[in-house]
């Protein structure tokens, strides 16, 4: 889907015989799960750098949680559509289009503002630089679940923090679909991922997808688990996108010279910064967006041959935690604000 950002209505050509009808969800307000509406809308045949996709499946992300609420980092504009990650078959691409062709199977992937285009549709328009011809090996489904979430671990993990063999990483949200996808990455390239989870009841799980060791922050004390885990030299790496009341914890458990990578702002309580522990640690701490990645052409190629290596070797394995069919977006956006999930929410059409 495409928005027209003047009006917040989907461009419809004057020649109405090149308009599809399709349904899409969008929202006219801020708001909870029940804010989303199907509406029959016109999608026009793409522009010269874009792309027409028949969506198969839809991959859920909880930056779109918070941009249906209001507090994403960027303001909705009404009626605004929503979506990151989908896949599916190509039906027609634009004159400036290179390297895809009507009948491909592709995934997109987050390189692009919701004002500007969303996937949870029946028929979209994408950017041609957010599409990507899907692995042979993976279905719909899968394709759905991959990209946010390995594209934001690789981005952060590998590119920024040059995560190596030997090193211990901190993942705090460990069950959702970017930590799980964390997990694996940090495995692929030798380091020691720990994953961080509220209580104990998702440690099987998340030693499962191949967690070294799982912590239960309200039950155990995170420094002290870090620092048995290290030997006493805490973590090079954080990758953390909660912040909130763990976060002098998560500073007090990284060696001197750490890394921490925020991706996110899940909790809405005050982040504390612990000055003692800032001035013994000398951490880096770091703002980090999956468009860090995603909007480097040379980023993109780089992640996608990463992933592509992983999934063949057998190193990464999307997790889908539940599907649900397109006439259940409400149903699945109240699953997803529930933290019930262990991996990705996948609907599909």
């Amino acid at each position: 889907m495409k928005n027209n950002k003047n009006t917040g209505n989907f461009i419809s050509p004057v020649n109405e015989e090149i308009v599809q009808l399709a349904d899409v969800y969008r929202f006219n307000e801020t708001g909870g799960p029940e804010v989303l509406k199907i509406e029959k809308l016109g999608i026009p045949l793409p522009e010269p750098d874009e792309v027409l996709i028949r969506v198969k499946a839809i991959g859920l992300n909880r930056a779109e949680a918070m941009w249906r609420s209001g507090k994403y980092i960027e303001e909705p504009i009404l009626p605004a559509m929503l979506g990151y990650d989908a896949s599916g078959i190509v039906e027609a691409i634009g004159s400036n289009v290179k390297g895809l062709s009507v009948g491909d199977e592709v995934g997109t992937i987050p390189a692009f503002s919701q004002n500007d285009y969303g996937v949870y549709g029946e028929l979209i328009l994408m950017p041609a630089h957010a599409v990507i011809k899907s692995p042979p090996s993976l279905s719909f489904e899968q394709v759905a679940a991959i990209w946010n979430p390995f594209i934001t671990s690789y981005g952060a993990l590998i590119d920024a923090a040059h995560l190596c063999a030997g090193q211990t990483v901190l993942i705090p949200a460990a069950s959702s679909s970017v930590g799980m996808a964390a997990i694996q990455v940090a495995n692929m390239v030798g380091a020691t991922p720990v994953a961080l989870t509220r209580k104990s009841d998702k440690k099987e799980s998340l030693f499962a997808i191949g967690a070294a060791y799982v912590i239960a922050t309200e039950e155990e004390n995170v420094v002290d688990e870090v620092m048995k885990i290290t030997g006493g030299r805490g973590a090079e790496v954080v990758f953390d996108p909660v912040g909130g009341t763990l976060f002098p914890q998560l500073i007090a458990s990284l060696t001197r010279g750490g890394k921490i990578y925020l991706y996110g702002a899940l909790s809405e309580e005050i982040t504390p910064l612990p000055l003692i522990d800032m001035l013994n640690k000398i951490p880096e701490i770091r703002g980090y967006t999956v468009w860090d990645t995603t909007k480097d052409p040379e980023r993109v190629e780089k992640a996608r041959k990463f992933i592509f290596k992983g999934i063949e070797r057998g190193d990464l394995k999307p997790v889908i935690s539940k599907v649900f069919p397109f006439e259940q977006m409400v149903e699945a956006h109240r699953y997803l604000e529930s933290n019930a999930q262990i991996g990705k929410i996948v609907v599909t059409l």
